[in-house]
C-alpha cells in the first residue's frame, strides 16, 4: 500500500510538472525569472567589484563593451550597481515569501479551522488591508527608520494578512471534507488534522499567492527605496539607482532605464510563472476548462 500510495503521488507530480512544463506562460516566466537569479549569483564574475567603487573620470559613459550597462555620474559601473540590486531585491522578495508562507500559513489556517477565532483574526486582517499595500509599508517603514530589516518587516505586515485570507478560504472548504470528519472521529488531535490532511489539500492556492507575493515586493521594495525608506544609499538597490538617475534621464537615460528594465523583467518574469502555476494548480479553472 505504501508503495502504490507513492507511485500515485510521484504520477501526479510528473504530470503536473509536464503540463507546467508544456504552459507558455510559465516556461516564459521561468525563463525570465531565472535570469534575474542567475544574474544575482553570478554577480562576482559578471560585474566590476564594488559597486560603490569611484571613476570619475568615466562618468557618464553611455553602454559599450566597455561598460555594458554604462556608468553612472560619478564613474561607478551601472553592471555591478544592477547586479548588487538584483540580489538585494531578490533577498528581500525571498524573506517577505518566507514570512507570508510561516505567518500567514498560520494565521489562515487558525482562522479556518477554529470558527471561535476566525472572527478576530480575519477583522484585523481587514483593518490592515483597508489601508492600500504601498501606503502602509511607507507608514511603517516609516516608523521604524529606512533599512533593509524595515522593508522587509514592513512588505510582510502588508502581505501576510492576504495570504492568510487566501489559505483561510481552502480550509474552510477543506475541513468539511468527510475524510477531515473521519479523522476527527477516529480521535486525531487538531494538530495533526491541520497538519496531515488541511493543508497538504490547501497548498495549490499558496503556492500561488505565494509566486505574486515576491513580486509585490520587489516591486514595493523599489517604491521604498525610491522615496528613501527602504536600504541606505551606500546599498546600491534598483529603486536608489532610479532615484539617483532621474536627474540625469535627459542626458544618461541608461540611469533609469537598466533598473527600470532589471524591475520589470524580474516582475513580468514571477507573474508569468504565477499565472502558470494558477492554470496548472487551480481546480476550479480545471473544472471551467474541462
Amino acid at each position: 500500500m505504501a508503495q502504490a500510495g507513492r507511485a500515485v503521488r510521484r504520477s501526479l507530480w510528473l504530470g503536473t510538472l509536464g503540463r507546467l512544463l508544456r504552459h507558455r506562460a510559465f516556461v516564459i516566466g521561468a525563463l525570465l525569472f531565472g535570469a534575474m537569479v542567475l544574474l544575482a549569483l553570478l554577480g562576482p564574475w559578471l560585474g566590476s567589484g564594488d559597486p560603490n567603487k569611484l571613476a570619475v573620470r568615466f562618468r557618464f559613459q553611455p553602454p559599450s563593451m566597455d561598460h555594458l550597462l554604462g556608468t553612472d555620474n560619478l564613474g561607478r559601473s551601472m553592471l555591478s550597481r544592477v547586479i548588487h540590486g538584483a540580489q538585494l531585491s531578490l533577498m528581500i522578495g525571498l524573506w517577505v515569501v518566507v514570512l507570508n508562507a510561516v505567518f500567514g500559513v498560520l494565521l489562515g489556517a487558525v482562522a479556518g479551522y477554529f470558527s471561535r477565532l476566525d472572527g478576530p483574526l480575519m477583522r484585523f486582517a481587514d483593518a490592515l488591508m483597508a489601508f492600500p499595500s504601498v501606503l502602509l509599508a511607507i507608514g511603517i517603514a516609516a516608523a521604524l527608520g529606512p533599512s533593509t530589516f524595515t522593508v522587509v518587516v514592513a512588505l510582510a505586515v502588508v502581505y501576510i494578512p492576504r495570504t492568510a485570507r487566501i489559505l483561510r478560504a481552502s480550509v474552510l472548504v477543506v475541513r468539511e471534507l468527510d475524510y477531515v470528519h473521519s479523522a476527527r472521529v477516529s480521535g486525531a488531535t487538531h494538530a495533526h488534522i491541520l497538519w496531515r490532511h488541511i493543508l497538504p489539500n490547501s497548498m495549490a492556492p499558496l503556492i500561488v499567492q505565494l509566486s505574486f507575493v515576491f513580486a509585490y515586493a520587489v516591486l514595493s521594495e523599489a517604491v521604498l527605496s525610491f522615496l528613501g525608506l527602504g536600504a541606505p544609499p551606500t546599498q546600491p538597490s534598483w529603486g536608489i539607482l532610479i532615484a539617483e538617475g532621474r536627474g540625469y534621464i535627459r542626458e544618461a537615460w541608461w540611469l533609469t532605464f537598466m533598473p527600470g528594465a532589471a524591475i520589470a523583467v524580474t516582475v513580468l518574469g514571477v507573474n508569468l510563472l504565477g499565472d502558470g502555476l494558477r492554470d496548472v494548480l487551480d481546480p476550479r479553472l480545471k473544472i471551467e476548462q474541462g
